[in-house]
């Protein structure tokens, strides 16, 4: 496997997120490029930064933070499926800016970069 991309459609209190991060963390860590993550449906929860897990959960943000800070890792938000889901990118804007507010163009060119897409 050459390039990777992954699309998230599962929100963060889900133990599949967990799952998906730690995929995606061992892909890069074993030197896999990662050409970027697609957050989409229930996955752009994610994003939210009103979204409240319980303190005794698995706190997704904070992982998909150092990811995105220590690898450079791409974090792409559908806005359509964003917006269904109270997130906005205008006043007031509740996206964390970790994410890059995206379509679903982006989602094609991703897979049009990688050898290989999984999703969660």
């Amino acid at each position: 496997m050459k390039k990777l991309a992954v699309v998230v459609t599962t929100p963060p209190y889900s133990n599949l997120s967990v799952t998906a991060l730690d995929y995606v963390e061992t892909a890069l860590k074993s030197g896999v490029e990662l050409v970027g993550v697609f957050f989409y449906q229930d996955g752009v929860i994610h994003a939210n930064q009103q979204a409240h897990i319980a303190s005794d959960e698995y706190q997704c943000i904070k992982q998909w933070q150092a990811l995105q800070q220590t690898f450079k890792l791409p974090l792409h938000l559908c806005i359509t499926a964003a917006e269904k889901r109270g997130l906005s990118d205008e006043e007031p804007n509740n996206i964390h800016p970790i994410f890059t507010v995206s379509g679903l163009g982006e989602l094609v060119e991703l897979v049009n970069k990688a050898d290989r897409l999984v999703q969660f």
